[in-house]
């Protein structure tokens, strides 16, 4: 059936998704994931399946702020469909590892999985914002977010961040004497394992200082490298999932052929075969880690600053703009100049870049990169900047990133930023003032050397349409 038959009234018709349907049995839970959404069910999620013991590794996830994913995929056992996208056509399949999809906010649900022994790896994708952590990577104790869960850890109700919700489980687990066990960041940071222990360990120690000793000594933190793009899914792919596999599926996931996922860390309580999928165990990850966050991310938010800028919406119409693609080419030989010359094979990433950035097959929305811009640049543009400006050079391609950023708070419509509220607050009057300030709330190092912040504002407004 074509999808553009399908309609809600056939879309009725058809039988939904489920372990009945599938005839696909549940493994037992023996891992946690904070941070339910597309990328963690094409990317942990299908990997744990592609596993050749993934019967023995069931996955219980937990939204972040709302419910809603928990509850539409809980209507379906937890499974959905992963739609492969590629140039020459889709490929499906149904991934069933996440056996139970659950609401956040039940804090007393993830308290008693992380209690019990059997549960061995909690996984993160809460996005960088959410770890509260500071510009050099320290707790950020004094941020609201932690103030208010740290009241509601000492009685007054239920944490509400990532954090505090891991902490209450965390201390379950204690007090259970459950054992050790393995946090495995999948966000986009750098030395992520470590910012999330920093992180986790902050917050324990805020509440209760046993706790964080406690945690400190059971629990290990993992880093990781991940990469897959995973667009939002639309209408029209839930009608084309219903139209090639014969069922209704409402949260399935689009993704694109190419997956990643570099690992580094101990699993004191065992893991999945993840490398049977083709995830890579390593010993040192910082060059993978800046292989991707600088060659890949640091393209995508170049691309959606810039992007968006000259009127683009998605990832391959910014890519097929000479100014745009000129400016990614020179950020990555800036980049390219700062990383290991041996085992990355850069030229090859690069060109594998191009093809997966050009797939317009895969509608990467640029506006939904551009969120979270002062986090997401302090690791994406400000270390390329600064080993530029350390070896002499200009490092005018990073900077650009930046600047672009700075252009966006002015000609679009407010980011959704942790510190949107200081950069609404920046006087837009004083144009010099106004780089430097804006620059601070990114790196204040950077703000603070007038060579830099002359660059900026000789680089703001370059991106505009001529």
């Amino acid at each position: 059936m074509s999808a553009d038959l399908i309609t809600e009234d056939t879309m009725a018709d058809l039988p939904r998704l489920n372990r009945t349907l599938r005839s696909l049995p549940a493994a037992p839970v023996r891992m946690v994931h904070l941070g339910l959404g597309a990328f963690h069910r094409s990317h942990q999620a299908w990997y744990t399946e592609q596993a050749s013991d993934a019967g023995n590794w069931g996955i219980a996830s937990f939204t972040g702020r709302r419910p809603d994913a928990a509850l539409t995929l809980a209507a379906q056992d937890g499974l959905f469909t992963v739609v492969e996208r590629a140039d020459a056509g889709d490929t499906f399949s149904v991934v069933g590892s996440i056996v139970e999809a659950v609401d956040g906010a039940d804090v007393a649900r993830l308290a008693g999985l992380l209690a019990v022994s059997q549960t061995a790896v909690v996984t993160l994708t809460i996005t960088e914002a959410a770890y509260l952590a500071n510009p050099d990577g320290s707790f950020n104790s004094a941020a609201p977010e932690v103030v208010a869960d740290l009241a509601a850890l000492g009685g007054a109700g239920d944490p509400v961040t990532p954090l505090g919700r891991l902490v209450l489980g965390l201390a379950a687990r204690r007090t259970a004497d459950a054992g050790p066990l393995a946090v495995v960041c999948c966000d986009n940071l750098s030395n992520n394992g470590e910012v999330a222990r920093q992180s986790v360990v902050g917050m324990a120690n805020a509440w209760d200082p046993s706790l964080a000793e406690w945690v400190s000594a059971n629990t290990s933190f993992v880093s990781t490298s991940v990469d897959r793009i995973t667009p939002r899914t639309t209408p029209e792919d839930v009608a084309a999932v219903a139209a090639a596999c014969g069922y209704a599926d409402s949260s399935p996931v689009v993704a694109e052929p190419f997956a990643s996922w570099v690992l580094s860390g101990d699993f004191p309580a065992g893991r999945p075969r993840w490398e049977d999928g083709g995830a890579l165990f390593v010993e040192e990850i910082e060059p993978y880690e800046n292989r991707k966050l600088w060659l890949l991310n640091g393209a995508h938010s170049l691309l959606a600053y810039a992007g968006q800028l000259r009127g683009h919406a998605t990832v391959a119409e910014a890519l097929a703009d000479p100014f745009c693609r000129d400016a990614i080419t020179a950020f990555w030989d800036e980049a390219e100049a700062n990383l290991p010359a041996e085992g990355l094979q850069i030229p090859a990433y690069r060109e594998a870049l191009l093809a997966r950035f050009s797939n317009a097959r895969i509608a990467h929305h640029l506006a939904q990169i551009a969120m979270d811009g002062t986090t997401k640049l302090r690791m994406r543009a400000v270390p390329v900047l600064r080993a530029e400006r350390a070896a002499g050079r200009s490092g005018a391609a990073a900077a650009l990133m930046i600047a672009s950023w700075m252009d966006c708070t002015v000609a679009l419509p407010p980011l959704q930023d942790p510190l949107s509220a200081e950069v609404a607050a920046v006087n837009a009057d004083d144009e010099s003032g106004r780089v430097r300030a804006l620059l601070a709330l990114v790196d204040a190092g950077l703000a603070a050397d007038d060579a830099v912040v002359d660059l900026m504002s000789s680089l703001r407004g370059t991106t505009a349409v001529a």
